[in-house]
């Protein structure tokens, strides 16, 4: 399809659901990452932090996903949450304190999962605006980032604490999986891309 010259861009929508079966699910979050990151300047600090407890099948999404990204061992990122040293209710005041101030004006993505319904199950959502931490257990939490990742992990509505208990580790290792590459592919793109155009102003 052609487009004129004049043509203005739709902007992306504000969320991308996406189930994890999807054989292009790597590659749309990453997409979907990059033009979040495209609205940050190169030298922005990304932070994310990956909220949750190892306590808990479906709440440790978090824990691994910060577990996994930590082996990168990447200074493109500043980390926080993992199964060592997770962020989770009695911790995410202080640990947002923390981060605010050790790092200027920083672009923070927040990482969580979360329930929904049945149909859902499985799906990873990519959200500009920041994570609402324990909104689906009733708790009152800060909220977390500029933009947030969450992984649908079972169903919601009823019993939330009994459903995250008896949710399937093999599906929150696979989600967890997928956020972390696809969450890494992107930082590289985009340092990439910021210091080439670097190069280019020189």
């Amino acid at each position: 399809m052609n487009f004129s010259s004049k043509a203005v861009p739709l902007p992306e929508p504000s969320c991308l659901k996406i189930s994890h079966a999807d054989p292009n699910i790597y590659s749309a979050i990453t997409h979907r990452l990059l033009f979040h990151f495209s609205r940050t300047n190169a030298d922005t600090p990304i932070i994310i932090v990956c909220v949750g407890t190892d306590r808990s099948t479906g709440d440790s999404l978090g824990p691994l996903v910060g577990t996994a990204l930590a082996r990168f061992h990447s200074p493109l990122f500043h980390l926080y949450g993992t199964l060592d040293e997770p962020v989770h209710a009695v911790n995410l005041e202080e640990t947002l304190t923390l981060i605010h101030e050790k790092h200027n004006n920083p672009f923070i993505i927040g990482i969580d999962a979360c329930l929904g319904h049945s149909a859902s199950v499985g799906c990873i959502q990519v959200v500009d605006g920041p994570l609402r931490p324990g909104a689906g257990v009733n708790k009152q939490l800060p909220p977390v980032g500029d933009i947030h990742l969450t992984g649908i992990v079972n169903v919601g509505g009823f019993m939330e604490y009994f459903v995250l208990q008896n949710t399937r580790l093999s599906l929150v290792m696979r989600l967890s999986d997928i956020i972390a590459s696809s969450l890494y592919s992107a930082l590289k793109q985009w340092n990439l891309h910021a210091s080439s155009a670097a190069t280019r102003e020189r």
